[in-house]
């Protein structure tokens, strides 16, 4: 499944973006989706995940409370809602699938390209 995220920017400390990570397959619901980041210098990071139906979520405790992942199967699109956001939070957010909802980047199959988060002070 080729997949491409957008939605990234500069916004201020406390506001909000919402990233969309859309995909080109029909089987895009035989797919667990997660959303990982990478700062500047830094090794990629899990920061949320959603299973194939849609009920079960899954937050690194970095996020968890102001970021909120979500599919939309027939729009073969699943976003990343992030709110309260932090200068900690800047970095390439990058949206990933697999067979099943895993933690580790190096077990997802397909990546998008990155799109930028700034969060200024």
């Amino acid at each position: 499944v080729q997949l491409q995220a957008s939605g990234g920017g500069l916004v201020q400390a406390g506001g909000s973006l919402r990233l969309s990570c859309a995909a080109s397959s029909r089987t895009f619901g035989y797919y667990a989706l997660a959303w990982f980041r990478q700062a500047p210098g830094k090794e990629r990071e899990f920061v949320a995940a959603i299973n194939r139906s849609g009920s079960s979520t899954y937050y690194a405790d970095s996020v968890k409370g102001r970021f909120t992942i979500s599919r939309d199967d027939a729009k073969n699109t699943v976003y990343l809602q992030t709110n309260m956001l932090k200068p900690e939070d800047t970095a390439d957010y990058y949206c990933a699938a697999a067979r099943t909802v895993v933690f580790p980047p190096a077990q997802y199959q397909s990546w998008g390209q990155g799109t930028q988060v700034t969060v200024s002070s």
